[in-house]
């Protein structure tokens, strides 16, 4: 009876070695995209452009394309916010600046870029696969729930704006920072030769 149970346990060991190895390869080549931000973006634009070409030539899954922007909404919203939100929590971390007086400190958003990347690439990926599944293809009248995520949209970005704007913070970087500093005086003589 022990070679039995052992046995099972040799048998199992292979399976979960190789789904080990699988997902050590994965992550090996996930990590290597990291640098690499517009191939990756270029790579998720395709597959966005799929799952288009496949809702509108199926005629159908408007419930899973729902679904999907607004989670696309939710992914949006924590990569336009603070890591640390100024009107919830008072902490000893970086803090976004909120008078000129204040000391600089750079933005950091809940969720990270790459973080951001992935997690839509693997929802179209996952809605993707969602549209070979009939029990999916809900019967809706798409127009309305087009305009009711128009709405949606509209008000949640009118709402992250105000925020920006009450709190002063962009959450991008628009090239590279140039410091101002002291002006040359232009009291001296003039530089040419005459």
């Amino acid at each position: 009876m022990e070679g039995v149970g052992g046995d099972g346990a040799s048998v199992a060991s292979p399976v979960s070695q190789w789904g080990h190895d699988v997902w050590r390869m994965f992550q090996y080549y996930l990590d290597k995209t990291t640098p690499h931000m517009t191939y990756r973006w270029i790579g998720t634009l395709v597959v966005v452009a799929i799952y288009c070409l496949r809702v509108y030539y199926v005629q159908g899954f408007y419930i899973i394309s729902y679904g999907l922007g607004i989670y696309l909404l939710n992914l949006l919203i924590g990569f336009l916010s603070p890591l640390v939100d100024p009107e919830l929590e008072v902490s000893d971390g970086p803090l976004l600046p909120t008078k000129g007086s204040d000391e600089f400190k750079p933005f950091i958003r809940r969720l990270p870029e790459f973080k951001f990347w992935y997690s839509m690439t693997k929802a179209f990926c996952i809605a993707f696969v969602m549209t070979f599944f009939s029990v999916f293809d809900v019967p809706v009248f798409w127009p309305i729930l087009l305009c009711y995520w128009i709405v949606l949209f509209v008000l949640t970005m009118r709402r992250q704006i105000a925020h920006m704007i009450k709190y002063k913070y962009i959450p991008f970087n628009i090239g590279k920072q140039k410091y101002g500093g002291k002006k040359p005086s232009t009291s001296g003589g003039s530089l040419r030769g005459d």
